[in-house]
């Protein structure tokens, strides 16, 4: 059907699965799938950036890299932590625009569901017992524990939380900012999948 002109954006709480459920969903559906490691990659492309700064009246040098370190601005110290400069924010949804122009996508986060107008978003949650045993039974290091993994979830999602409210200035997580809210603790990652499909395909 009018799948075709769709992008879907999937915001996450972090262990709820979303980005896997997006992975699997982009992989059904056949569309390109796109996260912050893509989204930042193109966005370090000097090519791009030289595009994207020309366009902006502003010029940057083709061996000029953004360090990731440093760009970082912290307008309100003490209320928000902004996990990017405002300039990278620009460059980041203009790469999610020209994106969401190429045909129906994944994007994962980075306020893709603001950026992209007519998007289908989806919010994927899950109650925080669910996500400490996701994100253990995923973990490597031996010595992180359910106390240290909860304060990893709680300290990404606030992460999360601000930087949706600072560059949207809507409220994260909250229903009625979504087309779409899954608990994908109760539903499993491939039933997320399969419902987000099967609504996609009657938008």
């Amino acid at each position: 059907g009018k799948i075709m002109s769709k992008v879907i954006s999937i915001s996450r709480e972090f262990g709820s699965g979303g980005r896997e459920i997006g992975y699997r969903l982009a992989k059904k559906l056949g569309i390109p799938f796109y996260d912050k490691e893509i989204i930042s990659m193109a966005a370090e492309d000097s090519n791009i950036s030289e595009e994207i700064f020309h366009a902006n009246d502003e010029v940057i040098g083709h061996k000029e890299r953004i360090d990731y370190q440093y760009a970082v601005i912290d307008p309100f110290s003490s209320t928000y932590e902004v996990p990017v400069s405002d300039q990278l924010f620009v460059i980041q949804s203009r790469i999610i625009k020209k994106m969401a122009s190429l045909g129906p996508c994944v994007i994962i986060g980075r306020c893709s569901d603001v950026i992209v107008e007519d998007s289908f978003s989806v919010f994927i949650c899950s109650s925080l017992k669910k996500r400490v045993e996701r994100l253990l039974s995923l973990e490597q290091d031996e010595t992180v524990d359910v106390k240290k993994m909860e304060a990893r979830i709680r300290t990404i999602d606030q992460k999360r939380r601000d930087y949706y409210q600072y560059y949207s200035g809507n409220e994260w997580g909250k229903p009625k900012n979504y087309d779409l809210c899954l608990n994908s603790g109760r539903l499993g990652i491939q039933k997320c999948v399969d419902i987000v499909s099967r609504m996609v395909s009657l938008t």
